[in-house]
């Protein structure tokens, strides 16, 4: 985790921001969300910014210290913005300097793009709504629906620190209850438990899913609500989780 990291191993991250699909209310808990990553050094927004509707990233891009990257319609129908946007990240690639990016956008254009990128071993977080298309939410290391971020980053400060206990274990639906559960019974160890670091690997390797979508700050507090599953803490600081019979 970030908190962890010694200045010289902090890694370089990117986040490139579709202006034009995706809202500005969302940079303050997108950028806490990727300190994850390392330090974000690269922050650019790309937009035609003359446009009344987005108008309210004249003061975003000032507070979080975002370049804006203006972007004129060429013509009727065509958006210069994906263009100008899948180039800087190809350059930053082939540059070499950057380790991650996060990508904040709901369009599916992007899909190539961080294909591309992870082709290349680089860990690419996705910032969309709940509408994106599949298609982009699945090639992203982490997708992480925007609106539900934001959500949560405004319960946690006026509320503090949610509870397990106070999450709606219903909102872990079906496809993610069974995506977790094999990757627990992949993890299993004789005594029936698995570390729960090893189901997150497992997990994240075969689906794009954060457990904040689901209302959750963390794996630990999404297991803790269920009541299939034990957490159970040992005196080496690691979790592990056991499934109920």
């Amino acid at each position: 985790m970030y908190s962890g990291m010694s200045d010289k191993n902090l890694k370089n991250i990117a986040l490139l921001i579709d202006a034009d699909n995706t809202t500005p209310n969302g940079i303050d808990p997108v950028l806490t969300v990727m300190a994850e990553l390392g330090q974000v050094n690269i922050r650019r927004a790309y937009g035609n910014f003359a446009k009344d509707n987005l108008a309210r990233w004249d003061t975003i891009t000032n507070k979080f210290g975002i370049r804006p990257q203006q972007q004129f319609d060429v013509s009727k129908g065509k958006n210069a913005t994906d263009m100008a946007m899948t180039i800087d990240a190809i350059d930053l690639l082939y540059q070499g300097k950057v380790d991650g990016f996060g990508i904040m956008t709901s369009d599916s254009d992007f899909t190539p793009l961080v294909t591309r990128l992870r082709q290349d071993g680089i860990l690419v977080y996705g910032f969309g709504e709940a509408k994106t298309p599949k298609a982009f939410q699945s090639v992203c290391t982490r997708f992480i629906d925007i609106k539900k971020l934001i959500a949560t980053n405004a319960a946690g400060r006026s509320n503090g620190r949610k509870k397990s206990q106070d999450i709606n274990p219903e909102t872990v639906d079906e496809e993610l209850l069974e995506l977790i559960t094999a990757a627990y019974s992949e993890a299993e160890t004789d005594g029936g438990f698995a570390r729960l670091s090893q189901v997150g690997q497992i997990a994240g390797n075969r689906s794009s899913f954060d457990v904040r979508n689901y209302g959750f700050k963390s794996l630990k507090d999404m297991f803790e609500s269920l009541d299939d599953f034990t957490v159970e803490h040992r005196d080496d600081n690691q979790v592990f989780v056991k499934r109920q019979p």
